[in-house]
């Protein structure tokens, strides 16, 4: 009987080896990729930065599979990355708006892209090193579950894909902590067990990403203009909307005797609203580029625990539809920051069950 063949997302860190090693051990015929998606690095930039995708990464995941004795392939995704993540990225800024790089990434990179190219060369799935899980459910669809490991779970970033992604898809390490994946890293003897975790976006390692954005765009970033309160008053200048996003206290320089905190971006006018604590805490908001996973359809006073940001613990909320393709969220308690051009993701038990990009 064939074994069913799986190609591995390598990213050259432990969690992606360790996915590649239990597969192997499951009895898939086991593929290595790394993802080229960086243009045009330096060797000792990424390095020492430790970028998920980059040369030191391709060094990295090619020692684990020659230890695992499985095929290594380094398949380059440039183009699709500037254009779906990167060129994405610098433009919501340039629209006041805040992007979420690895949901992009993860919907039309690791997945799009990859399992196409995967699937042309007779694999079955794909796999990555997330820690989340994907199980069919009575209805019938495929969903993402919410890892046993609370602290790293990654399903918020995951939320966007497609039935087809996810049927394709195998993710070993939803029911493993960190530190079990760690020690089974010991235990294999891979070289990347203590291999520390990327914490930036992988583009912009400085965190800089004013500086980013100025330099792909050489220079044509929207000018300085005002801070301003909600009635209009001029409090001062900013440096340039896309050093801002919504919630945000420091960096602000501004004077005003206690921490104020940013409301709004206003790109039209080039103005950055500035108010109170209080007023950066809302009970709702509204959402489109709606995905659907646990559930065929959003209806109207659907009760859902909705997370805002990745590091948002979840609120509760009813959504109620506004058109074919976007929904109004009511809290059951208010929220802190929601802001436009990321993503809320609602969850029904411990399932995924859609979400949308959020608008205001």
């Amino acid at each position: 009987m064939k074994r069913e063949r799986v190609v591995v997302g390598m990213s050259g860190g432990v969690d992606s080896s360790v996915a590649a090693c239990l597969l192997k051990e499951q009895g898939y015929d086991v593929i290595g990729v790394t993802m080229q998606i960086w243009q045009d690095e330096a060797l000792e930039s990424v390095s020492e930065q430790g970028g998920c995708c980059g040369l030191s990464a391709v060094e990295d995941a090619r020692y684990v599979a020659r230890l695992l004795d499985i095929p290594y392939y380094v398949m380059n995704f440039k183009a699709r990355f500037q254009t779906c993540v990167m060129d994405y990225f610098v433009n919501e800024y340039l629209q006041g708006r805040t992007p979420n790089p690895c949901i992009a990434c993860n919907r039309y990179v690791k997945w799009e892209a990859l399992l196409a190219r995967s699937l042309e060369i007779g694999a079955d799935y794909i796999a990555t090193g997330h820690y989340a899980g994907i199980e069919q459910l009575a209805n019938g669809r495929y969903a993402i579950a919410m890892s046993e490991a609370a602290g790293k779970d990654q399903t918020y970033a995951l939320y966007n894909l497609t039935q087809y992604q996810l049927a394709h898809t195998r993710m070993p390490l939803g029911r493993y902590t960190k530190e079990e994946v760690r020690q089974m890293a010991r235990k294999y003897g891979l070289p990347v067990a203590h291999k520390p975790d990327s914490q930036e976006i992988c583009f912009v390692p400085d965190n800089d990403y004013a500086g980013f954005i100025d330099r792909e765009t050489e220079g044509r970033v929207p000018p300085p203009g005002n801070f301003v309160t909600k009635n209009g008053e001029v409090l001062g200048r900013h440096r340039g909307i896309t050093h801002y996003t919504v919630g945000q206290r420091k960096g602000l320089g501004l004077s005003m005797g206690h921490p104020v905190f940013v409301l709004e971006i206003r790109p039209d006018t080039n103005e950055v609203v500035i108010g109170e604590n209080e007023d950066v805490f809302t009970k709702e908001l509204v959402c489109d580029q709606l995905n659907r996973m646990a559930v065929e359809e959003f209806r109207d006073g659907d009760r859902f625990l909705a997370k805002i940001r990745y590091g948002h613990r979840g609120t509760f909320c009813r959504i109620e539809r506004t058109g074919e393709d976007s929904l109004h969220c009511v809290f059951e308690e208010p929220v802190r920051a929601v802001t436009p051009g990321q993503a809320v993701v609602f969850y029904k038990d411990r399932y995924v069950a859609g979400g949308g990009t959020i608008r205001g």
